[in-house]
This record gives structure tokens, sequence and C-alpha cells, in this order.
């Protein structure tokens, strides 16, 4: 199964990077549509990804109208303006998660003219919004609940213990 992850013009390097970690460790595609506040290249990026870089599945594309020229599916759009919980939806193989920059969302515009496909993850009211990485890894782990964690390992290890040892 495959899961998409659109990251539309987003400002802030460490959050492009902790996204881009969380892909790497889901093996979700990440989609990164500009303008972007920072260079690829920035330092802070990398150092948020740490070395997860080659795990990735990442495009990047110039605009929106790039993005969307290229690529097909269901669309699910992530925002505060919302009225839809985010767990409220069936997602479907080869789907796309879109997120919008930090400081604005995504296009008031696009969000109209899906309003169907428009998702919010629950908080308080006073709370303006959660942090873009917390929110994209709140989608992703979702979906792939829904999913019931397709070739993700479920099973941690303790050096030199064995779960399955009994405690007595």
């Amino acid at each position: 199964m495959i899961l998409n992850i659109v990251m539309v013009e987003p400002e802030i390097p460490q959050n492009t990077g902790n996204v881009a970690r969380t892909c790497a460790a889901t093996g979700a595609r990440l989609h990164l549509v500009g303008p972007m506040g920072f260079k690829i290249d920035d330092r802070k990026l990398k150092r948020a990804g740490l070395d997860y870089w080659s795990l990735l599945d990442i495009t990047y594309y110039e605009s929106l109208d790039e993005f969307f020229e290229k690529n097909s599916g269901e669309f699910f759009f992530f925002s505060t303006k919302s009225v839809n919980r985010h767990t409220d939806i069936s997602y479907p193989d080869n789907c796309y998660l879109f997120f919008g920059k930090e400081t604005a969302g995504l296009p008031e515009d696009l969000l109209f003219q899906n309003r169907e496909r428009c998702v919010r993850i629950p908080m308080l009211s006073e709370a303006r919004s959660l942090n873009l990485s917390n929110s994209v890894a709140i989608g992703v782990y979702e979906v792939l609940r829904q999913w019931d964690y397709p070739e993700l390992s479920g099973a941690g290890r303790l050096r030199g213990y064995d779960w399955s040892d009994s405690p007595n």
C-alpha cells in the first residue's frame, strides 16, 4: 500500500526534516511543493532527518499546479478550518494527505473547492494549531492504523533480553 504526504510551501526546515524522518520510518512518499522557506540543502533540514535520508522517497515540485499536473488519486486536506475529523475518513491505497505551510495552512480556495475531503485533528478551541510535523505524524499513523500497519515492524528488542522470557 502507498501513502503520500504532500507539504505545500513548508517554511521551517526542522519541521520538514521531522516529516521526512516520519516518512522514511513508515515508507510514506514525501512530496514537497514550493516555494519553500529554505533551501533543500539546509543544515537544519538534514539534521532533523538524521541518517534516514537514504530511506526516503521524495519528489519536489515548483508549485501546486505542477503537483496536480503530475499526480492523481484521492486527496485529503488537513486543516484547522475543517469540520470533518481525520478519524472519520476511510483512507484508500495511494491516497495523498496535504498539509499547508506553518503560518497560513493550505490555500482557502483549495479547501473550499475540496471541502468534503478536508479533515481536522480535534483539539481545544483555544489552541490555534498543532505543530506541522506532529500533525503529519498523527495523519500518517491514522492511515497506517486503518491499514493495519503494512510492512511495519510491530516488535521491539531489548539488548540481552527476550520478550518471550517469563518474568518469574
